[in-house]
């Protein structure tokens, strides 16, 4: 490698790293642990991902979802072959994908996903819902799987429910800022049904939310939590050289924000509520402890 192109890609990851820690600040906290290596691939997968979201975001109509995703594709392709050097990321995310393997159908997936964003949003059914929960998150534990060197591919299912408990997780806790933005109702239409929840009459007082919309809460992160519980079966299967701590914190930030949803009395349809710096650092201690216990298992 040349000394200009070593410039550029340490310049690359450079501006991956800037882009995770200030638009994904949870993931970001969760990476300390990692390899410099793998913190440089996770932190480039990252920035093209959310190169992906911002596109479509952009498009002004689902008219040009079509064109947005054929571009999408385009980009992929050519920057795994060294082109797009516009794009700040592109070297450092050529570097992550050859450097891991990574394969290109989760990409792919996660396009389509993106595009399910676009405009109103309305999820009929659970097998809906978690298909896009599928193509907007587990796609992307499948690449960080890569990554994380997963050594039995039994292990892929086990990091699409990780990825679908931690999108059930942000679609609990984004209920009112998704209303607001578009009209996007990611709970399913038969399960508000099922609760007797009108989510329009709800927003009319969200600070206080009804006794049939708390037993949907309810519901929804028992969900998420199931899926948590279940996605711990594969941390083992990962190298423990910080990726399976790694993977541990996150599983622990993303579900204690369920609890502080909880703590929140389900109020999430007038605040975003969050997981604070003192309880991420008492949870990065349980992430050991836990992975400490199943090690010995």
């Amino acid at each position: 490698m040349s000394a200009a192109s070593s410039d550029a890609l340490a310049a690359s990851h450079a501006h991956c790293r800037a882009a995770t820690r200030h638009h994904a600040k949870s993931f970001f906290f969760s990476s300390f642990a990692l390899p410099r290596e793998k913190k440089q691939a996770a932190y480039a997968v990252y920035a093209f991902c959310r190169h992906a979201d911002d596109l479509v975001d952009n498009a002004v109509s689902t008219d040009g979802l079509d064109q947005v995703l054929a571009q999408l594709g385009e980009d992929f392709d050519a920057i795994v072959a060294g082109g797009r050097l516009d794009l700040p990321f592109a070297p450092a995310f050529a570097w992550a994908v050859k450097r891991y393997g990574i394969e290109r159908e989760p990409f792919l997936d996660l396009l389509r996903g993106v595009g399910m964003d676009l405009g109103p949003v309305s999820i009929p059914d659970w097998p809906a819902l978690r298909d896009y929960c599928y193509h907007v998150a587990s796609t992307v534990g499948l690449m960080m799987a890569r990554i994380f060197e997963l050594r039995d591919e039994r292990g892929r299912e086990r990091a699409i429910e990780l990825g679908i408990a931690m999108q059930l997780t942000n679609i609990c806790r984004d209920i009112g800022e998704d209303w607001r933005n578009g009209g996007r109702v990611y709970l399913p239409a038969t399960e508000l049904r099922e609760h007797g929840v009108d989510l329009a009459a709800e927003m009319s007082h969200p600070a206080e939310p009804s006794a049939a919309f708390v037993a949907l809460m309810r519901f929804q992160i028992a969900r998420a939590r199931d899926f948590y519980t279940r996605s711990e079966a594969g941390i083992p299967l990962l190298a423990d050289d910080g990726s399976q701590y790694t993977v541990w914190l996150m599983r622990e930030v993303y579900a204690g924000i369920l609890d502080e949803i909880e703590r929140a009395a389900y109020r999430v349809l007038d605040r975003r509520v969050s997981t604070t710096t003192t309880r991420k650092l008492a949870l990065a201690w349980r992430a050991r402890w836990r992975k400490g216990k199943q090690s010995e298992s």
